[in-house]
């Protein structure tokens, strides 16, 4: 008898539900649903519609039973940072604020008055990014919002409490806060108690792989079946790397909204020169340290194409444009303009200073400072860890812009490997398949993953 895994994978601008299974000993995919996601503007706040994204979840489980297939369990994972906060009777104190509204970064000076930044990063090994958690919850605090919470659930942890009636909080996720020890492994109780934050909001933290209940009785009415839910890394770019085919030291790069860049250490690294060089360490499902680097990535590619969708209807447009032009640039993708301007377009041509580039020179621009920061990138981890890397790994459905491989390789210096273009929902699957007992560990899913390629 086959065994089917549901994995459900959110990204910031569209979700789908994969379905996995093993067969003549590789890891089978079908995708069974997707929907289009992105954060609105309510009352000037950036924010999430978390109860449209339930019932999206919902009705890719009821596809699934529509196509024939009854899942032994589902596991959810979304981007990091954001949350949802419960009140003592489990009522949501809405809204679920967006990591690209403004109230972060205007928290951030706050909570680095009562904590400096550099005694954060030796605690958590968390980059300052101004989006964190952390400082979200600061604007919470500030807004008596916090006065009358009694639980927080990340994204996907309240997806599942709303399956299963559980709340289960995950470690990958959490490391997404800045509010964990990167040395314990568990929430830094000395930041929390500074900040003043509620003590009883984080509760205990578990592993990718643990249980954390069954359907409820009226979701298996809508759906059709019961099954079990799974902790998988529940944070995406965590579930992503879980999947990485790479053997032993190797680069890789999660490419999609972002592009996440790092390799896996046993332990935290957390040294001055880390934080200078804008380095994270990010909790892994294989209970690794993802030292990695947030780049803005395809975000502002997607954004251009958005702006100019008559002419750019399917990114190959995009793509051709780029390769049409000879531009260059010196395009610093990482500044903090290119985040949420009215126009991705013309914070380009600001940034350059040149006002009149045209289109397919700005993409270009775009495409070269990506390229270039991954080879800066490269070249930061390889001081901090004393190594030298020969591959660099793209992982996600970024891998599949070739035009970007190729920069990437000619501004690194470096081979280029891609695939899969799946990684974060065979990452998620992979959790699955060890609470199933079909594998015995992410060792072993990496193998299995080199086998279905």
């Amino acid at each position: 008898m086959t065994n089917y895994y549901l994995a459900v994978d959110i990204g910031a601008s569209s979700g789908r539900h994969v379905l996995g299974w093993l067969e003549n000993g590789k890891l089978q995919l079908r995708e069974i649903y997707r929907f289009d996601n992105g954060f609105e503007e309510r009352d000037g706040k950036l924010v999430w519609d978390a109860e449209r994204l339930f019932q999206k979840v919902v009705n890719g489980l009821r596809r699934c039973n529509t196509m024939g297939y009854v899942p032994k369990s589902v596991a959810v994972d979304t981007w990091g940072v954001d949350y949802v906060l419960l009140d003592s009777k489990g009522k949501e104190l809405w809204p679920a604020h967006a990591y690209r509204d403004a109230r972060g970064a205007k928290a951030q000076a706050a909570v680095h008055d009562i904590i400096a930044p550099e005694k954060l990063f030796v605690a958590t090994g968390i980059a300052q990014n101004d989006f964190n958690s952390i400082y979200q919850l600061w604007d919470d605090k500030l807004s008596g919002r916090l006065d009358k919470a009694a639980h927080i659930l990340m994204l996907p942890e309240y997806l599942h409490w709303r399956l299963t009636g559980e709340m289960r909080r995950e470690y990958t996720m959490a490391t997404t806060t800045g509010l964990v020890n990167a040395t314990t492994g568990d929430w830094d109780w000395d930041i929390i108690a500074a900040l003043g934050y509620p003590k009883e909001l984080f509760a205990p933290l578990h592993k990718p792989g643990t249980l954390v209940g069954e359907l409820k009785p009226e979701i298996v009415k809508e759906v059709g079946y019961s099954c079990n839910v799974v902790l998988p890394g529940t944070h995406d770019t965590a579930s992503a790397v879980a999947a990485c085919p790479a053997e032993g030291n190797a680069l890789y790069i999660s490419s999609g909204t972002w592009s996440l860049m790092g390799t896996e250490l046993d332990s935290p690294l957390c040294s001055e020169q880390a934080q200078a060089l804008g380095f994270t360490n990010e909790g892994g499902a294989n209970g690794k340290i993802r030292l990695l680097r947030n780049i803005m990535g395809l975000w502002m590619l997607q954004q251009i194409k958005r702006e100019h969708a008559r002419e750019l209807r399917r990114f190959e447009h995009v793509i051709a444009l780029a390769q049409q032009s000879s531009f260059v640039g010196e395009l610093d993708v990482r500044d903090a303009a290119f985040n949420t301007p009215p126009s991705m377009t013309e914070a380009v041509r600001n940034q350059l200073g040149l006002p009149e580039l045209p289109l397919g020179d700005v993409i270009a621009a775009v495409y070269h400072g990506l390229a270039r920061c991954y080879a800066e990138t490269a070249r930061g981890i390889e001081a901090l860890t004393s190594c030298t890397y020969d591959t660099i790994h793209i992982i996600g459905g970024g891998s599949q812009d070739g035009h970007l491989n190729a920069l990437t390789a000619q501004h690194s210096g470096k081979q280029v490997a891609t695939g899969p273009v799946e990684a974060t929902a065979m990452g998620n699957l992979l959790a699955q398949l060890i609470a199933g007992g079909e594998i015995a560990d992410f060792d072993n899913g990496r193998a299995l993953i080199r086998a279905s390629l």
